[in-house]
């Protein structure tokens, strides 16, 4: 029986070497915050992060991450990094369905806790594993959650409701949304 280091705690589980460490979270551990999406790694709704790197739950068998700390959106907030995130998170409004938020919000911590002023490249190659329908207004949380000295999100962008949210926007026709540089 493996144990496993989550979000602090380790955690002793009679699992499968093989089984997707989504599945022992959610099943086993009970934090259902990170979500199946599509199974193959393409999405990043399984998104944790593994030693400060994001990894996809999905595919990646229990028996890989034995001896090292497995964080989940449960407990990213604890740290600056994840903390900045969120809040960029609300300032933003970027939540729309939210299934996809937990990925997003992995991805872009890890990201920023070892590169606390990412450049855009780095902000969408960090990013560019996690799909959404909201994607245009997720990837401008990144960018603006980095330090400045006023509140600044750059010049609003306004989009459609098909390209906001698939059309659920759930503000109705069109909305607007914070993109920096665009």
């Amino acid at each position: 029986m493996p144990t496993l280091n989550i979000n602090g705690r380790d955690v002793t589980v009679d699992v499968p070497a093989d089984m997707p460490v989504l599945w022992v979270l959610r099943d086993v551990v009970g934090l259902t915050g990170t979500k199946f999406g599509c199974g193959m790694a393409l999405c990043g709704a399984c998104t944790v992060q593994l030693d400060g790197q994001p990894i996809r739950s999905c595919v990646t068998p229990v028996a890989a991450v034995a001896g090292k700390k497995i964080t989940t959106i449960e407990a990213i907030g604890e740290t600056p990094a994840g903390k900045q995130v969120q809040q960029a998170w609300l300032d933003l409004e970027v939540v729309q369905c939210g299934y996809c938020q937990s990925g997003q919000i992995m991805s872009a911590s890890a990201l920023l806790a070892k590169n606390a002023h990412p450049s855009d490249a780095d902000i969408d190659g960090a990013m560019s594993g996690n799909t959404a329908a909201a994607g245009p207004t997720l990837a401008s949380a990144p960018r603006s959650s980095r330090p400045r000295k006023e509140p600044d999100y750059g010049p609003t962008h306004t989009v459609s409701r098909r390209e906001f949210c698939g059309g659920a926007n759930r503000r109705g026709g069109r909305a607007p949304a914070r993109l920096p540089g665009r």
